[in-house]
């Protein structure tokens, strides 16, 4: 099995878009189509019903509003909790979050009082990627426990959000447990941590379109 570190991802993205002329939007809109996919599949099939979808300011965020528009096309009924100021979104999630705004799904703050009162079927954690590298700040621990206390399925997307990439450790302590993972070209190497085991769940690996020498290349440390 292959795992990969932060820095090898990182190498990945920017071979993909340099060397073989994937697009980052077209990485994003694979990505999505996973987290869709596999979000139907722990509804037992039927996309029906509320789904909560947290977003953070970055890519791990765009992930997320792209998976909300192909969700919602599928039937559900999608609510979307940013954490931070959607005007701060850049490249592929600005383009998500612009797409998100012109099909009116619901959008709140992630500290909305209505968040309390939700009846998710599911919830999708895109707050944070794999570029997180130190403890988040207030209101992450929050918002976190707020998503605990729903006591629903949790599918984290690409990573459960308060990991550590390379060492499966929380950062600061606080981390999403999620029932589910959908992680995108490989596993991370800190999932094999046994401290890993208990928030991540699950796990799937989501095909994104990342050529299979690519990422055989930078797992053996040529790049």
């Amino acid at each position: 099995m292959i795992r990969l570190t932060r820095n090898q991802l990182r190498s990945i993205d920017r071979l993909a878009i340099k060397r073989y002329h994937i697009l980052g939007e077209v990485l994003m809109e694979n990505a999505s189509r996973a987290i869709a996919d596999v979000s139907c599949e722990m509804l037992g099939g039927q996309c029906t019903g509320e789904i909560l979808i947290v977003c953070g300011g970055g890519n791990n965020g765009g992930d997320g509003l792209a998976a909300a528009r192909h969700l919602h096309n599928r039937g559900a009924d999608v609510r979307i909790l940013l954490t931070s100021d959607p005007g701060k979104y850049t490249s592929e999630a600005q383009i998500n979050w612009q797409i998100v705004s012109a099909m009116n799904l619901l959008v709140f703050p992630a500290d909305d009082i209505n968040f309390q009162k939700s009846k998710p079927r599911l919830i999708l954690d895109a707050i944070f990627g794999t570029g997180l590298s130190q403890a988040p700040r207030e209101p992450f621990p929050k918002t976190v426990a707020a998503m605990h206390a729903l006591s629903v399925p949790i599918l984290a997307v690409d990573i459960p959000s308060g990991m550590d990439c390379d060492s499966g450790k929380p950062l600061g302590g606080v981390c999403v447990k999620a029932t589910r993972t959908v992680t995108f070209v490989s596993q991370k190497i800190g999932f094999a941590a046994p401290e890993a085991r208990e928030y991540l769940g699950q796990i799937t690996v989501g095909d994104i379109g990342c050529p299979r020498e690519l990422i055989v290349e930078a797992a053996r440390g040529i790049s």
